[in-house]
């Protein structure tokens, strides 16, 4: 398997640091509001990378954490905690907004089919774990007290910035947007290790630690439930790309520092998704959310289907008049899948197998979901038995994990249903053409009578339209009159 090592800015081959498990670790939600789809495609083209690893043999660990305490709403070490901010939007505790946005996240991804993560870790769970790390770093010199607060000192590092080639002056005070002064670093990229009451006086959850009462910034928290879970060696990071900067880049600097090697051999960034209007985000009012594609008649299956179709290195736009598109290719998708006969033969093993090559040859390289859809419309297409198609196409849906089988299980029920209510439709037919609607109002009426099996009242309207001169003659399903 090739994956594209934003560390490296290069493609390279997988070699997990243990052959027999590997390990993954994605950054999980700030759960200060609901996720919007942009958001979620992140986890989406995770879950695809974590369904193929066990679909290819791997034996996979992945932990995710949920951001409950100590995220700045400049994503740095600037402004309010988000968690602090949703419960005063809310008028609701930290712990109440923690546990309904957390909620509404894994219901979110149980709609997309986004499986959950062999471990969820609440980083207000492992305050322990994150003082031993500062404590570490504060005694081998890589951290320092100032102003109440613990900083990580990145003048102690060779090389600080790993996903990009930022020049210094690229971050001096005041030149870059969301850069402030913080007068107790001592230089300008220094980060929060741990808060004391000196950055907030009304923070809501605090605890002790060695320098004071406080609470521990939103980088130490992922390095601390990566470890915790995993230990010394990660395989794979996820995360979106606006992770990259400042968040990833600070786990790589502390982990490292306190470790003594290097932690995460693999970086992987989703590109964001876009509207016309720009990227996606909560501060611009009403957000796009699966709970608003619902609403709007939308299956969040197309919209997993919509991110497929898209590698994960390129910006998608998200646009009404696209999803629009993936549903309706999503829908004709399912209905050629209901079009097979379960059943129609044996398995082709060869054919299967040179379908499969397909299917991995494109999730082999750097994660080419786009090339795995085609490569499910080439079994449609695939001359072969409709038995092997389908074992195919359940076969790739381990991944792409877009109920494909049981949707178009659905779909064939429901068309029998249709062709049996058609079957069984009464039809009323005039011989002549010309329809006379009071003859057919009574026709009606004899056919319920002979269902409520009253045949004497039956007898008695196919009198009395004989009388009135129209002779009934029944058929299958129905019956035909003509003047007599």
């Amino acid at each position: 398997m090739i994956l594209y090592n934003s560390a490296s800015r290069k493609r390279e081959e997988f070699v997990p640091h243990d052959p027999e498990h590997v390990s993954m670790y994605t950054c999980g939600p700030t759960v200060y509001h609901f996720a919007h789809i942009g958001n979620l495609r992140s986890y989406l083209m995770e879950d695809i990378l974590d369904r193929y690893l066990r679909y290819s043999g791997y034996n996979l660990k992945r932990v995710m954490n949920i951001t409950d305490v100590g995220h700045l709403t400049s994503d740095a070490d600037e402004g309010e905690d988000k968690m602090l901010k949703g419960a005063k939007r809310e008028h609701k505790t930290v712990m109440e907004i923690a546990k309904f946005y957390t909620d509404a996240f894994f219901s979110d991804c149980a709609k997309l089919n986004i499986r959950t993560p062999d471990v969820v870790e609440p980083a207000t769970n492992c305050i322990d774990d994150y003082i031993k790390i500062i404590t570490k770093l504060m005694d081998t010199g890589y951290a320092y007290l100032s102003g109440g607060n613990v900083y990580f000192d990145t003048s102690k590092l060779e090389k600080y910035y790993i996903f990009n080639d930022f020049n210094e002056e690229d971050l001096a005070v005041g030149v870059r947007e969301g850069v402030e002064e913080d007068t107790n670093k001592r230089n300008k990229n220094d980060f929060v290790l741990w808060f004391t009451k000196s950055k907030f006086e009304d923070q809501a959850l605090k605890w002790d630690s060695p320098w004071g009462v406080g609470y521990p910034g939103w980088h130490i928290e992922c390095s601390g439930i990566s470890m915790k879970h995993i230990g010394e060696y990660l395989d794979i990071h996820c995360g979106g790309i606006d992770n990259a900067f400042p968040h990833h880049t600070n786990e790589i600097a502390q982990s490292e520092s306190y470790l003594g090697h290097k932690w995460c051999n693999y970086w992987m960034h989703v590109l964001h998704l876009n509207t016309n209007d720009g990227k996606m985000s909560k501060s611009k009012g009403e957000f796009l959310t699966v709970s608003l594609l619902e609403e709007k008649g939308y299956d969040p299956l197309s919209y997993r289907f919509f991110c497929l179709q898209s590698h994960y290195r390129k910006a998608l736009v998200f646009t009404w008049e696209n999803l629009d598109n993936a549903q309706l290719a999503y829908n004709k998708l399912i209905a050629k899948i209901a079009a097979l006969k379960p059943g129609d033969g044996e398995i082709d093993e060869a054919a299967y197998s040179e379908l499969k090559a397909k299917f991995t040859a494109a999730l082999d390289n750097d994660i080419n979901t786009s090339l795995a859809v085609t490569a499910l419309y080439d079994v449609l297409k695939a001359k072969t038995n409709d038995a092997t198609k389908l074992y195919a196409i359940d076969d790739f849906d381990k991944v792409l994990s877009l109920d494909l089988i049981k949707k178009a299980d659905a779909k064939r029920e429901e068309l029998k249903k249709q062709a049996a209510a058609a079957a069984s439709e009464f039809t009323v037919i005039s011989e002549d053409g010309a329809s006379v609607p009071e003859v057919e109002a009574k026709i009606l009426e004899r056919r319920d009578a002979k269902k409520a099996k009253n045949f004497a009242l039956a007898d008695q309207i196919r009198d009395d339209l004989k009388a009135l001169g129209y002779e009934i003659t029944d058929i299958p399903n129905g019956a035909k009159y003509k003047k007599i």
